[in-house]
């Protein structure tokens, strides 16, 4: 660490504290330094080197960075930088000072408190708000990149303490799945948050991404994946063909609009399926908004400080964790 924080202060990155470990590398939080004691707190990302070192993931990495670069929304973490160290790469990402999805969930489970069933559905709709921008990005000469996540999990969304709901890791998981193998040979994603599509190992498009956005719907609303099991390859068959349930059986309070939503979101035939995020968003914003004053930003706030006890401008520890 002594070192790292020696190459990263040369390049002006201040390192405060490792946030977080996982299967790709480490991520930091830091102070970016300026002219005239400017300061901006990052989250820098420092790939492994044992994937910066093999050249088939240095490309891929680098094109997918390319594309993300340019992804500057609301409902998506942006990425500032793409940089090497030492034969490493590393990003800096805007920081997000808030939990992911995956803490959310544990502290209702820690505390056997149901999501309220509107807050569930204004989380997913700015993920497919942040979907929709990402799904039909052009670059300078107006071509589409057809961007697609693949990797929609509760992990890879971020809210935070403000109110804003961010998706993150667009494209890494790819570059890492591409050294390896070309789509349709090898499943992209964490298997309990699969497409149909990509557990069959198919080519996929930006419909790929709903039906997990559906299942992080049905686990906010119920506090589990209906699909997630102990073993992945069951996991897999689960995605492919456990039987949809009536999501009102499970939980009463889900009405009947959204249960139509979550029933389309994860159809397994992707043709009957939302046919984008868009569709998706705006579907879940007329059932929000159209007959009555539905949640915002500043309610999911106020929610989320009174979960973890946040009191600004002191931050717990735990929770300022960005997703691996």
């Amino acid at each position: 660490m002594a070192s790292i924080k020696h190459i990263f202060n040369e390049l002006h990155y201040e390192m405060t504290r490792k946030i977080a470990e996982g299967g790709m590398g480490l991520v930091y939080e830091a102070n970016q330094l300026g002219a005239g004691n400017f300061k901006k707190v990052v989250a820098v990302k420092l790939i492994r080197e044992e994937y910066s070192a093999i050249e088939e993931f240095q490309n891929n990495f680098i094109g997918e960075a390319r594309l993300v670069a340019d992804l500057i929304h609301t409902n998506i973490v942006q990425t500032y930088h793409l940089g090497q160290i030492g034969g490493q790469y590393f990003m800096v990402m805007e920081y997000v000072r808030g939990v992911n999805l995956e803490q959310f969930l544990d502290e209702h489970r820690k505390f056997g408190k149901p999501l309220p069933t509107d807050l569930a559905a204004f989380i997913v709709s700015r993920v497919a708000r942040g979907l929709a921008y990402a799904h039909t990005k052009c670059d300078r000469d107006n071509r589409h990149l057809n961007i697609v996540h693949r990797d929609i999990g509760p992990k890879n969304i971020m809210m935070a303490f403000e109110g804003d709901v961010k998706l993150t890791d667009f494209g890494i998981a790819k570059a890492l799945d591409l050294m390896y193998n070309e789509e349709g040979k090898v499943i992209a994603g964490k298997d309990e948050y699969l497409s149909p599509e990509q557990a069959n190992y198919e080519i996929t498009d930006a419909r790929a991404d709903l039906f997990p956005l559906g299942i992080v719907l049905t686990e906010l609303l119920l506090g589990r994946n209906i699909f997630k099991s102990a073993d992945r390859a069951q996991s897999r068959r689960n995605i492919l063909g456990l039987p949809i349930p009536k999501f009102a059986t499970l939980r009463p309070d889900i009405d009947a609009g959204l249960e139509t939503i979550i029933q389309k979101a994860l159809t397994r035939n992707r043709d009957d399926r939302y046919q984008s995020a868009a569709e998706m968003l705006t579907a879940l914003e007329v059932y929000l908004y159209s007959e009555r004053y539905g949640p915002t930003n500043e309610k999911l706030s106020v929610y989320l400080k009174d979960l973890f006890g946040v009191r600004d401008p002191v931050v717990p520890p735990h929770a300022t964790r960005p997703p691996t």
